[in-house]
């Protein structure tokens, strides 16, 4: 057997193991560090009201535990949880949501109070996506009162506008801000929704806290404008620091086949 010198030897083990060490890199890749060091600064979202340089509104109040739920004291409370996270092994985070359908900024559907119309399927999804979104009037209700017909008739609405917000002193109050139910709300009342039914061409009716009526007759207001089935009642919308007058309205509920109401994304774009 021949001789070979230590020189060569060693010179064969390296050779060796730089080959293996290649080809075990290569099968078998090593996985990036994607955690963050020190010295990177951690990012935090930026949430705004307003979007597109001042043309855009975001009318929709944000789901937190403490936004006001009807009869609740303490606001809303958990609706939503993780169930799985990726601290705990998981490849991503998955969350499951419950809340009622008529919580925050929110739509009725007819089957809200009509029970034959529940069964008939005037749901979420039926509602006409062409009454939600067009060209629309955001007006202010003389404060300290009810939406009544006396009220109406002097807002001066003119015939052909379609959609219309209301803004009330619910908005002045803060009410959708506080974790309690508040019933002094102000609202519309049944003769102020006959009126506008009667003698304007609205179809989407907007208000600004948990209930478009009325506590005093909250019932029989949403009789009287969800029995045409062709209005659309949206409640609880952000109405503060926007100024008065025309804008394009855009308001979409999910395709939710069975629920009588859902909560609802709305913007306004000047």
């Amino acid at each position: 057997m021949a001789k070979h010198s230590p020189v060569m030897l060693l010179l064969f083990f390296f050779t060796y193991f730089t080959v293996l060490t290649v080809a075990e890199n290569t099968a078998y890749p090593k996985i990036p560090d994607c955690s963050l060091s020190e010295s990177e600064e951690i990012v935090r979202p930026v949430r705004r009201e307003v979007y597109g340089n001042g043309r855009i509104f975001d009318i929709t109040h944000r789901y937190t535990n403490q936004m006001p739920a009807f009869d609740r004291e303490g606001g809303m409370g958990q609706f939503l949880w993780l169930m799985a996270g990726m601290k705990n092994g998981s490849v991503c985070n998955i969350s499951e949501m419950k809340l009622s359908m008529h919580a925050g900024t929110q739509v009725d559907a007819p089957g809200h109070v009509f029970d034959h119309y529940f069964d008939a399927g005037f749901d979420v999804d039926s509602l006409d996506l062409e009454v939600m979104n067009g060209p629309g009037l955001l007006v202010d209700v003389p404060r300290d009162k009810n939406i009544t017909a006396e009220v109406m008739k002097s807002l001066n609405i003119p015939k052909g506008v379609r959609r219309v917000l209301f803004r009330t002193l619910n908005t002045d109050r803060g009410l959708m801000y506080k974790n309690v139910y508040d019933t002094s709300f102000a609202g519309f009342m049944r003769d102020g929704a006959r009126w506008l039914i009667e003698n304007t061409d609205i179809k989407l009716v907007g208000t600004d806290y948990l209930s478009i009526a009325a506590v005093d007759e909250q019932i029989s207001t949403h009789l009287v404008f969800l029995k045409v089935r062709d209005i659309v009642v949206v409640e609880g919308l952000k109405l503060d620091d926007v100024p008065a007058g025309m804008y394009s309205i855009h308001c979409l509920p999910p395709r939710l086949v069975g629920a009588e109401g859902s909560p609802i994304r709305c913007i306004l774009i000047k």
